[in-house]
């Protein structure tokens, strides 16, 4: 009998997710089970020691696989993932020669998962490895049963193993079925398979005493074998032959054909030693190179250090020198800023003194007013006239309301200015604030005979200061009074410009003002000279406004035609408006 090494090919798997097809669909292979599975588990939980370990996998890199799949079981949070490391950590372990860690892996997959298949298929490769050929045969056999789901290629290996195992099992006839169903799936061209396969038809004919059939086999597979690269086959080939020529005591020829066999061992020999003193010398050339590059990574490595120091030092000097400009620059800049105050508070004084002057001149001109009409009022009590006193009465309650609303400004102002104005927004029905601000006037509005139309809608609720804006409103009848002729109107309404949003309009029918004051007015940012006098500017009173009206968030606009009246108009937040 030819002793003839057992052929135990070892592949690597992928995993994918086993899907039933329709018959006109082609089957979705064991592999590719494994391999969309794989993908589909990274794809979507982006599980990184899982993705390692299958990425080592898939790149046939099993020293890692095998380290990484071991840390992915103690993570692994599903029976799926389970299944699949186990499986790339059996095929690890069968590739590192742990051949009883590789059981345990392909025992511990689950009988319900996509690879059952793969399970039997690595479970029967094991046993064989191991010499258990009962189980060996028992667990391929089980895989045959549902051999549709695997690719040729496992299934060619799946055959060849089970062949064997019957081989070693001297079951001749199971042997030869599936040597012959492995032979069925070799292509014509694949010249190493069929050398392999035929040589272990060959040995079973041979071990059934069947010469005539396994000699032109073997023959056969040797005349394979001389027109194929591969020098194992050629050195098996022909070791076959020189045994059967022995055993027919054709010791001529039997001579002959070992002579070919230890030729081709000594050229496998030869390539082999090749082989390994090229390595030599490659290993020699690389300590060479290595010696070499060690040498000038030294002269690099002082060279670095004396650009880095070179570096450094420059570095050093730059951000020195880049703190004194920095410093420099703050100093020019602080000295900018002192100037630019100082000029801001020489503005600021002149200002607050001329402003004092106005309002010194403004009070003297009504106190000289009061003092004439309480002379006034003495001639008339003294003749006994009471229409006579009633009028210049309401003529000095008049020069008096005048006079307090101008103090009440300048307090305003002095508090607004030195942040002293207590501020506080909340939420306050409109109608009732204008109708608050509105009562101071009423005794002068009817001295001039002046409607007031309030048509503003109880539900309007605005959030401000409400202090503040009675202030503004105050400012604005005072003015609408002041200048509107007897028998004049002043009206008050709302328009809602958005949700969050409320308009005040305040018109009357007073002697309006100029284009170029309207621009002034409506531009009003901050208090100076031209600004508060009288003959050049608007005054304090609507310079006061702006500034509040600004601070509650608003906008003051007011738009007027000389002779036509003017209408003012305060953009507010609102809560509601409707």
């Amino acid at each position: 009998m030819i002793n003839k090494s057992l052929l135990i090919p070892s592949f690597s798997f992928l995993v994918t997710l086993f899907n039933i097809c329709f018959y006109q669909v082609p089957l979705e292979t064991d592999r590719e089970t494994l391999y969309n599975k794989g993908k589909e588990i990274c794809d979507t939980y982006t599980k990184k020691t899982f993705c390692k370990a299958f990425n080592f996998y898939r790149n046939k890199a099993f020293d890692s696989c095998y380290v990484y799949s071991s840390k992915g079981l103690l993570e692994a949070s599903s029976k799926e993932e389970l299944d699949l490391l186990n499986y790339i950590q059996g095929v690890s372990a069968i590739n590192k020669r742990l051949h009883k860690k590789a059981l345990q892996n392909f025992h511990a997959i689950s009988n319900v998962s996509g690879f059952k298949n793969l399970k039997n298929l690595k479970l029967g490769q094991t046993h064989l490895i191991l010499e258990d050929y009962d189980s060996a045969i028992y667990y391929y056999l089980k895989w045959n049963k549902n051999s549709k789901y695997t690719d040729v290629i496992f299934k060619k290996n799946g055959y060849h193993n089970l062949g064997l195992s019957y081989l070693h099992k001297k079951d001749y006839i199971n042997a030869k079925k599936y040597f012959d169903k492995e032979l069925e799936l070799i292509h014509k061209t694949d010249t190493l398979e069929i050398i392999t396969n035929k040589m272990e038809l060959a040995n079973i004919y041979y071990n059934q005493y069947k010469d005539e059939i396994a000699i032109s086999i073997f023959k056969e597979t040797y005349e394979l074998a001389k027109s194929f690269s591969n020098l194992e086959l050629k050195q098996n080939t022909s070791k076959n032959l020189a045994i059967v020529e022995k055993n027919k005591k054709n010791y001529k020829k039997s001579i002959e054909y070992y002579i070919e066999y230890s030729k081709w061992k000594d050229s496998i020999w030869n390539r082999d030693k090749i082989w390994e003193l090229t390595e030599r010398d490659k290993q020699f050339a690389i300590a060479q190179k290595e010696k070499k590059i060690l040498l000038q990574d030294q002269k690099l490595k002082q060279q670095n250090t004396q650009r880095r120091n070179l570096i450094i030092g420059t570095s050093v000097l730059i951000t020195f020198i880049g703190f004194l400009i920095y410093f420099y620059r703050k100093v020019i800049i602080k000295n900018r800023l002192i100037t630019h105050q100082r000029e801001e508070l020489k503005i600021a004084n002149k200002t607050k003194d001329y402003l004092f002057s106005v309002v010194s001149h403004d009070l003297r001109s009504p106190i000289y007013a009061l003092k004439k009409q309480h002379k006034h009022i003495i001639n008339q009590i003294e003749n006994g006239n009471i229409l006579g006193i009633k009028a210049k009465t309401n003529e000095a309650i008049a020069i008096t309301e005048d006079t307090f609303h101008l103090l009440n400004n300048v307090l305003h102002w002095s508090l607004e200015q030195s942040n002293q104005l207590v501020f506080n927004q909340n939420t306050y029905p409109l109608r009732s604030l204008v109708e608050q601000a509105w009562n101071n006037f009423e005794s002068i509005a009817k001295i001039k005979e002046i409607t007031f139309h309030n048509k503003l809608n109880d539900k309007i609720l605005i959030k401000v200061d409400k202090e503040s804006l009675k202030i503004v409103l105050r400012n604005i009848f005072d003015n609408a009074i002041k200048y509107s002729k007897t028998k004049g109107r002043i009206t008050v309404r709302a328009e809602i410009v958005s949700k969050n949003q409320c308009t005040i309009v305040i018109k009357d029918t007073g002697a309006g003002i100029t284009e170029e004051k309207v621009l002034q007015i409506n531009n009003l940012r901050d208090i100076s000279i031209d600004k508060i006098d009288r003959s050049k500017g608007i005054g304090l009173g609507l310079l006061l406004c702006q500034t509040l009206i600004r601070k509650n968030n608003g906008i003051l606009i007011v738009k007027s035609k000389l002779n036509k009246g003017t209408k003012m108009k305060i953009v507010l937040p609102s809560i509601s408006a409707t």
